[in-house]
This record gives C-alpha cells, structure tokens and sequence, in this order.
C-alpha cells in the first residue's frame, strides 16, 4: 500500500538528495528457496551395479585395442575401434538404438548356455568386405544384397571380432564366446522386453569414415557369473556348479561320525578276568592315531586332541602321515 507524502516531507528529501543523504531502500526479504524436485525414469533399469558397468567397459576397452590391430591385418587398412557410450536399458530398448539394418551374430555364452548379441553396421560390414576382396575403404560402398561369397566373408569377419572379444571375457568372467547364426531373426528371443540390458555402442573408423557396433548384454547372460566380475568369487560358486542334484539332496543326511583308537577281539573268559589295572593289547601303535569312521565305513587316520574345553581329532591321512 502506497503512501501519500506532504509538501514537507517532499522539501526534506529534496534537501537530503542534494547532501548525499538520502536512506537506504529497504531490502526485499529473500523467499526461501524451494525444495528442488528429481525426476526419475523408473523404466530405466539399474539392475547392473556401477562395478558390474565399469569393469565390462574396461573390458570392452581391452577388446577394442587388441581387435584394431587384427582387423587392420586382414583388412589392410588402419581400422580404430573405440567405446563411444553406455547405457542401461530394457531389452527392447536397447535394440532400438542399434541404426537401422545392423548385421547381428548370437554369442553363445559358454559354459553357462546364455546369449548376447553382437552387431555392426551394414556399411560397416560392405566396407570389410571391400578390403578383403582387394578394394578400397576410401568410400564406402552402395548398399546392396549380400551373395553367398559375401555371407562367408562376413561370418570370417564376425569371427575375428568375437575370438579376440571372447579372451577378454574370459579374463572378466571365466567364461568364453562362440558366434551363432548371422542376422538371426530370432534374436528378440535372447531376453525378454523388460529384461535389463548393458549397451555398449562402439564407433569404428576406417580411412576417415565412421561406423557404429553395439554389444547387448541382457543381465540373465550374466547372471551366473556376477561374483566373478565383481571379484568376490571365492571357489564356492565353482564347486556349487559341479554338485549334482542328487549329491545336493542327499547332502543334508545326517550321518553318526565317530573315532575308534583300536579294536580286539577277546574270549568270554578274558573278558570276565578283567579287573582295574589290567592291560589290553590292541595290536596298534599309538603314533598311528585314531581311525575315523562314517557310520562303518572307514574315512581316515586322525590323531586325538582337544578344542577348547572339547574332545577332537585332527585328520591326517590314509596312512597316518600328517598333511
């Protein structure tokens, strides 16, 4: 609400103004700030943790160095891969963000049975082609349909990508690659829409032109083997892998183990002429322990002591010889 000055009050201001006096404006409280809201994309998956992304990205790196010196062999040109970006998508989202008529090969995951799936441009692939056959990558070349001749140069050239991307995946995971069928129409069967995927986009260049490849990782493909690219696989999961489900059923039996330091036979009377002080010869030496039994079944040798206030035996063999 505005307020109506007087002739005076307007004198008086008028007289500050000339001496430099005029008051300070008021300062306009400052509103407090508003709570600052985040958007989240709940359709983005996070299923692979930041360690599971950055140790296949290195991964991926290695692969992209020691590949660009193979194809550059083969294809006698200088060719550069490099990892140009990553996301993590749902399965049907990351296929859409290969370009348009990408070739695609099914890596079967050994030895676990699941599949990724590589792919390249289709420029890409008629570019190789073209330096394979003795052409030139200056330009690239038309598009057109691929012959017979030209489905087995391109399985030759996807073989020389996927050997060298399988060594690394063996380093990563234990595990190794082997290329299926090329342009596979069933490739939306390796994982279903909503499944969790890492896209790895990959840019290559060949005498100044430009190409892109993506590797689909869908997270059932590594889902067996996540502790070993984490590096927290401690030998369990390799053991849990070769038990069988009857070894895994019966392994919950309970089984009466127990400890016999020697045994003898006697006759009746000598048993009944038996009197403290007296003396019974197993037969056995005493350096050679006790023999551990399963129910009735012999296991091994043990020799006899204590933990903590318990009774216990230490296992050293068949033979009696310590380990």
């Amino acid at each position: 609400m505005s307020e109506m000055l007087s002739a005076d009050k307007i004198a008086a201001l008028v007289d500050a103004a000339k001496q430099g006096q005029l008051p300070d404006p008021a300062v306009a409280p400052r509103s407090r700030r508003g709570h600052r809201l985040r958007t989240v994309d709940f359709s983005r998956p996070t299923k692979f943790s930041a360690d599971h992304q950055r140790r296949i990205t290195r991964a991926t790196e290695t692969f992209c160095q020691t590949v660009n010196t193979r194809l550059s062999t083969e294809l006698r040109f200088p060719v550069e891969l490099e990892v140009l970006n990553t996301s993590q998508l749902t399965w049907s989202a990351a296929q859409t963000q290969l370009p348009a008529g990408s070739l695609s090969v099914l890596l079967e995951v050994e030895p676990i049975g699941t599949r990724m799936v590589l792919a390249a441009e289709q420029s890409f692939v008629l570019t190789a082609l073209e330096c394979l056959l003795g052409g030139s990558a200056e330009r690239p070349p038309r598009e057109r349909r691929l012959s017979e001749i030209d489905w087995s140069l391109t399985r030759r050239l996807f073989d020389s990508m996927v050997h060298p991307l399988s060594l690394v995946w063996q380093e990563l995971a234990g595990v190794t690659l082997q290329a299926e069928e090329i342009d596979p129409h069933d490739a939306s069967q390796v994982a279903s829409v909503s499944e969790p995927t890492f896209t790895i986009l990959i840019e290559c260049r060949i005498a100044k032109q430009s190409y892109a490849l993506g590797l689909l990782i869908p997270w059932i493909a590594i889902e067996p083997v996540v502790q070993t690219i984490s590096g927290r696989d401690d030998g369990r999961q390799a053991e849990e892998v070769k038990v069988t489900p009857m070894q895994r059923a019966m392994s919950d039996v309970p089984v009466r183990l127990r400890a016999e330091v020697a045994s003898v036979e006697l006759q009746v009377r000598d048993i009944l002429a038996l009197a403290p002080g007296s003396v019974v010869k197993f037969g056995a030496r005493a350096e050679d322990g006790v023999m551990l039994f399963a129910e009735n079944v012999k296991l091994a040798r043990a020799q006899p002591g204590s933990h903590g206030p318990r009774r216990a035996v230490q296992i050293c063999g068949p033979e009696g010889r310590g380990r």
